[in-house]
């Protein structure tokens, strides 16, 4: 009989039905890949930007714009992304994206870097890496069950940790090999991680593409309600993130002036702690609740903003705040998927995800503009700094109100 059971392979202790219960965490580990990966090419300008303002003598307002052009492009390109892998599903979309961006990130290596509009022009094309968001976060909801969800949706997202990758190496090989090596490496890469992607990935059991056509999804997505309440809270939770992993180095280095080797690994200190709390945030979001997640952690962001703003000593008390803030926007990141991925239909996770993840990255836009203006004009990014604790705090109330009667709603029908 054991024989038998063994050779039928599906039967319910043969290999078929071992290899089926794994196929889940493959898919979650290629696509956590994948976003580790395009995030890494997608961040490979912000270490680099101190370096671009002494030899290219650009404004505290350019060096932001840099930085800032492929986040504003990688967020609003998420939207039409996740109504294509709505349609196409992961197994195309995220080969795909990685295909694309190996073009401006050898652009950006050996020919774009020599003035500020050649960056630009190359940043602006970088910024579809960062539009794997928008891919994984669909395909890896169709893979698990709602009471799992929040903590694949974290682990997944520690694939932003590709971020901290690039801070940490970026500025070390090009003092080491030279400008163009950090770029040659990225493309290489990401076309190892494009043929794997295709011959591994597939598609969850099931999955049916959406009949309607993009324009329809997407207005029927913007009719939603979780669409704007998750858009406002992952503006400030993702956005708080994106904008400290870009402007970090700026920061330490016009506030503390610590050279851009110590400024960049500690951005890439503050990435790590935000990548490790985010999968964190995901689990307490089964547990606990999402909103409580969600409640607590932009309370504690309000606070390291608070008092970050009055620029403490670095050692201990700027750390200790930066270190808070890290904690708090990877888990709070983690649990505002935790409630998309809850809340929104199952065959508009991708469009929801899409609007939501270009909230995300715009929310990570504005901040280093503002940033770079404040500090160019007043000299002082208290005010700034201000404004990120109003914001948090008052998204931490609408949390803690708004959001928690949806979910009970939900829950109710």
């Amino acid at each position: 009989m054991t024989e038998t059971r063994r050779d039928a392979g599906p039967g319910p202790g043969g290999p078929g039905r071992a290899a089926d219960a794994r196929r889940p965490m493959l898919m979650l580990v290629m696509a956590t890949l994948g976003f580790a990966v395009n995030f890494w090419a997608w961040a490979l300008l912000s270490p680099l930007a101190p370096r671009f303002q002494e030899s290219l003598g650009l404004t505290s307002f350019e060096q932001a714009l840099l930085v800032a052009v492929p986040v504003v492009v990688g967020s609003l390109g998420r939207i039409p992304v996740g109504a294509l892998t709505d349609r196409f599903g992961g197994r195309v979309m995220f080969p795909a994206l990685s295909v694309i961006t190996i073009a401006p990130v050898l652009y950006l290596g050996l020919l774009g870097h020599s003035s500020l509009g050649a960056l630009l022009a190359g940043g602006f094309f970088l910024g579809v890496g960062g539009t794997v968001f928008a891919v994984g976060v669909p395909f890896i909801s169709a893979w698990f069950p709602p009471e799992r969800r929040g903590l694949a949706l974290g682990i997944f997202g520690a694939g932003m940790g590709g971020t901290a990758v690039s801070a940490l190496t970026t500025v070390p090989e090009v003092d080491a090999y030279g400008m163009e090596f950090p770029f040659e490496v990225m493309a290489v890469l990401l076309a190892v991680y494009a043929v794997a992607a295709w011959l591994v990935l597939r598609e969850a059991p099931g999955r049916a593409a959406p009949a309607a056509s993009m324009a329809e999804r997407l207005a029927a997505t913007a009719r939603l309600g979780v669409t704007w309440q998750m858009s406002a809270l992952y503006a400030v939770a993702f956005g708080g993130y994106v904008a400290f992993s870009v402007y970090l180095p700026t920061y330490l280095k016009a506030e503390y002036g610590l050279e851009q080797a110590d400024a960049a690994s500690r951005m890439g200190g503050f990435v790590l702690l935000a990548v490790v709390m985010r999968p964190l945030g995901g689990w307490l979001s089964d547990r606990i609740g999402a909103v409580t997640v969600l409640t607590a952690s932009l309370g504690l962001t309000a606070a390291g903003a608070a008092a970050q703003s009055f620029a403490p000593a670095l050692m201990p008390w700027g750390t200790i705040a930066f270190l808070t803030m890290a904690a708090a926007l990877g888990s709070g990141s983690g649990a505002t998927f935790a409630l998309v991925g809850r809340l929104a239909p199952g065959n508009m996770v991708g469009a929801v995800t899409g609007v939501v993840g270009a909230a995300g990255g715009l929310g990570g836009f504005v901040p280093p503009l503002v940033m770079g203006v404040l500090w160019g004009s007043l000299g002082s990014y208290r005010i700034g700094l201000m404004l990120l604790a109003l914001v948090a705090a008052s998204a931490g109330l609408f949390t803690a109100t708004t959001v928690r009667r949806a979910v009970a709603m939900q829950q109710d029908i």
